[in-house]
């Protein structure tokens, strides 16, 4: 039996007590899951926070990127650039938009690579989603620069980077949109959600009458993410010390649909599950509510547990993640033996590490063919998914568990 306390960088990572016990009033009032003014607040708190005109909540991310993308009102099939080593989640709206996905690679930054971007952009190509990846602003003036040369916009993917800035301004406004995420191991986390945000007068009320469509997820599903931070922090965290139960639990769980999974088989093979796309219900606005005001902090913890990285591994051979303006919604670093490491770490040590990104297109069992993504396209991508690890940095990770996993990557300095 493994004594170490579980140190897990994907299992809702932001959760804290007064998550859970919010979460846990809500499960007894059901009266407040769909209907409230949670939603409306946040999306003004938002607003404010961001400095734009519009911002509009759905489900998930995916459901936000695919409200924009229908916002555009472009021809069936049109071409929509994203970058390889990225999530399903990405290129599953666009395909369920009609449209073709178009894989760039990526920099040694994980962020596009402008080189590669120049080369694929083609007349037809109207959209970029451009991905900061692990909270690290891409190179904004740039790509914004070729996009406009060749009559394109950009649509910002700010899924790991809500905080973040870019030359004093916060990331998802130099776009013609942005979107966020507050998926389960994301900046801020209510299991599952995500914004829109535009200042553009025309998209803004596109998006308004798009939202006012899609209709709320059911009680049955709303139920499934009230529960999740519930389980983990009572019954699947405690457990996962001990002869692997809390990982057994947890599958239980999903396979029961007492839980949801984070990505859907069907997600898996481009197909969109019922429940996409979604307004966003009012009790997961409240739980993202009480997780937004915590935002600064949660940032600030980031960047004092990454400087803490910096200054342990800057004499070791893991390449380190660049620092400017990066959250650190993960500390990325690379080593040749990276999957050796995970594999070790997971199995001996009690150490969650990795799971983003292992493949061009995560999660792992993700059917490339049908994301349109051709294998040998982006090959930097490619050889970054074999040398990538993700360091923990979220709120619950202390200094000491932080010196704990640092203390086991040195056996590979």
């Amino acid at each position: 039996m493994n004594t170490f306390k579980p140190i897990s960088i994907s299992l809702s990572p932001n959760v804290q007590k007064d998550d859970v016990f919010l979460a846990l009033r809500l499960l007894f009032q059901p009266w407040k899951w769909k209907r409230g003014l949670a939603v409306k607040n946040l999306e003004d708190e938002f607003k404010q926070y961001l400095g734009v005109k519009y911002a509009f909540s759905f489900n998930s991310g995916r459901s936000s990127l695919f409200a924009i993308l229908k916002s555009l009102n472009l021809p069936e099939q049109s071409k929509v650039l994203l970058q390889a080593f990225t999530c399903n989640a990405v290129p599953n709206p666009i395909l369920w938009a009609n449209m073709n996905p178009t894989y760039v690679d990526c920099s040694n930054d994980f962020n596009i690579n402008v080189g590669d971007l120049q080369k694929k952009i083609a007349a037809d190509t109207k959209i970029l989603v451009l991905q900061h990846t692990f909270g690290l602003p891409a190179n904004i003036d740039e790509v914004n620069l070729i996009m406009r040369q060749n009559g394109g916009i950009v649509v910002e993917d700010c899924a790991h980077a809500l905080g973040a800035e870019y030359k004093g301004h916060k990331l998802g406004t130099y776009g013609a949109a942005g979107f966020f995420s507050f998926s389960r191991d994301k900046v801020i986390s209510s299991v599952y959600g995500g914004m829109a945000v535009t200042n553009d007068d025309l998209l803004g009320k596109k998006l308004e009458k798009l939202q006012k469509e899609f209709g709320c997820p059911s009680y049955f599903w709303i139920f499934q993410q009230i529960l999740h931070p519930v389980f983990l922090h009572f019954f699947i965290l405690p457990l996962y010390n001990f002869l692997d139960l809390g990982k057994l639990f947890l599958i239980l769980s999903q396979w029961a649909h007492l839980l949801s999974k984070a990505v859907s088989w069907k997600e898996k093979r481009g197909l969109k599950p019922d429940y996409f796309p979604k307004v966003f219900p009012n009790a997961l606005a409240m739980m993202a509510q009480n997780q937004f005001k915590k935002l600064e902090k949660f940032n600030e913890h980031r960047k004092e547990i990454a400087e803490f990285y910096y200054q342990e591994l800057k004499d070791t051979q893991f390449i380190l993640p660049k620092r400017e303006n990066n959250i650190f919604l993960r500390f990325a670093i690379r080593h040749p033996k990276a999957h050796d490491i995970i594999y070790d770490a997971w199995h001996k040590e009690n150490i969650l590490l990795g799971d983003w990104y292992t493949t061009p297109i995560a999660p792992d069992d993700t059917k490339l063919p049908e994301m349109k993504y051709t294998p040998g396209s982006c090959k930097n991508a490619e050889l970054l998914t074999k040398e990538t690890l993700n360091l923990p940095t979220h709120i619950n990770i202390s200094l000491e568990d932080a010196k704990r996993i640092v203390d086991f990557l040195k056996r590979w300095k």
